[in-house]
């Protein structure tokens, strides 16, 4: 998921967050609202994290994989991991 697939999916969530108006019947509306959308901030961040683990994850099996041999038994461990 690229940071504009997330800035895009932050976008469509806020816009499902309720909207109080000036009914105050609706006003416990705002700590809800508020609730949610710091729910949603701190779900975006923490799936950016996760995003830069894979990538610093990835980087590190791709160099490993560049200085095994093929045929090794190391190889075929990482293949057979990568297949489940």
């Amino acid at each position: 998921m690229t940071e504009d697939e997330i800035n895009d999916l932050v976008y469509k969530l806020q816009s499902l967050l309720p909207r109080p108006n000036d009914d105050p019947l609706l006003a416990g509306w705002i700590d809800l609202q508020a609730s949610a959308s710091k729910l949603l901030r701190e779900t975006c961040s923490h799936i950016r994290r996760l995003r830069r683990e894979l990538d610093g994850l990835s980087e590190q099996l791709a160099g490993l994989i560049a200085t095994m041999d093929a045929d090794s038994a190391e190889a075929e461990i990482v293949r057979s991991l990568l297949r489940s």
